[in-house]
């Protein structure tokens, strides 16, 4: 705990102000390549792991047939290209999610794509699906040992062609084929906000024609579909429906939010493109996770996604239904310590109610 509190004093009072001087895509490529460092030596990621990592067997759950350590995730967005596998299980993730991955090597939008929200403590994000492309991502990680479990997002590359259904689907099944067997569940992202041609396979028809498609493809591990905020009731219901008609084992709820009068927002230099992530989000992903939660009867697994800044944050969307959680911008506002005192905050939470493992606690608001 007492480390926890120094290395938090010490990134808010002086690393936080130093990278927030700076263009956030530069501290972000820096720090993955420090990332990539890290976790290439045994003796930095055994100071990291004593520096940042959290441990107790109340948080470990197999779901699926996967063991998670504990229920905090990275989000895809980070480790776009799956660089710092070797590292994240050392700053006290219970798991990754890389990507999204393309079946073609994308560029991405245009910079600058990447902006933060000091007051709303968020991030507006275009880069659009910036990635090496489903070849190059398989190459790296074929043959390669993982300390705890992966996630593969794929997508549809960003660019023109892949707004036709037909060419959209036959990228997301290039990206699938080459990685099936490649870590333990793949997301589908269909709802990247910042893409070529918007986010089509909201639509129940193309979605299914996609995923009849996939399940062309033998399933070797779970999949799981990641939920846009911006969707209405119907198309929710649209989308829970021919999910349940599928090889879909659960969501990732949810991904940016485009629409800017569903949120609040205390910053007024405010991009008109991109997708909002952070502290705004919270509350719209909790409300999704509750109505899909309640839906599919509490059947399939949820991975909660949006404003998680503290245990707290994370332990209200495991007891609306979400069987795991996934971050990216509270650690950035908070500190990779963020991780570590989540996982404290867990433990304590469960025992303040207590509830003896954290699988208990999936659910307990909203059963």
């Amino acid at each position: 705990m007492t480390r926890a509190r120094i290395i938090y004093f010490f990134y808010q009072k002086i690393l936080k102000k130093i990278f927030f001087r700076i263009d956030p895509e530069i501290v972000h490529d820096h720090m993955v390549m420090a990332g990539k460092f890290l976790g290439a030596h045994i003796i930095t990621k055994k100071i990291t792991h004593w520096l940042f990592a959290y441990e107790h067997k109340k948080l470990t759950q197999t779901i699926l047939g996967i063991t998670f350590p504990n229920p905090v995730g990275l989000s895809a967005g980070f480790d776009k290209n799956a660089e710092l596998t070797d590292i994240l299980p050392d700053v006290g993730f219970g798991f990754v999610e890389v990507g999204s991955i393309t079946g073609k090597p994308c560029a991405g939008n245009a910079k600058p794509r990447l902006w933060r929200l000091p007051k709303t403590k968020g991030l507006v994000v275009y880069y659009g699906l910036k990635n090496d492309g489903c070849e190059k991502i398989a190459d790296r990680l074929t043959h390669k040992k993982f300390e705890f479990p992966i996630g593969i997002s794929i997508a549809k590359t960003n660019c023109q062609a892949t707004a036709d259904t037909t060419v959209g689907i036959a990228d997301y099944l290039k990206a699938y084929t080459q990685l099936k067997s490649i870590g333990d569940y793949i997301t589908i992202n269909i709802s990247c906000p910042n893409a070529f041609g918007g986010q089509p396979f909201t639509d129940k028809d193309r979605l299914e024609k996609l995923l009849t498609t996939i399940d062309s493809i033998p399933a070797q591990k779970p999949l799981f579909l990641k939920i846009s905020p911006d969707l209405t009731d119907q198309e929710l219901d649209d989308v829970l429906t021919i999910a349940q008609q599928h090889n879909i084992a659960g969501f990732v709820c949810t991904n940016l939010i485009k629409n800017r009068d569903a949120i609040v927002i205390h910053d007024t230099n405010l991009p008109d493109k991109g997708g909002i992530s952070g502290r705004a989000l919270n509350d719209i992903s909790n409300a999704f996770i509750t109505k899909i939660y309640k839906k599919t009867n509490g059947q399939k697994i949820i991975i909660g996604v949006g404003g998680i800044f503290s245990a707290i944050d994370a332990y209200e969307k495991i007891k609306r239904g979400a069987s795991l959680v996934q971050l990216i911008t509270g650690m950035i506002f908070e500190g990779p310590q963020l991780i570590g005192e989540i996982n404290r905050g867990l433990v304590q939470l469960l025992q303040r109610d207590g509830y003896s493992h954290i699988s208990e606690a999936i659910g307990a608001d909203t059963k």
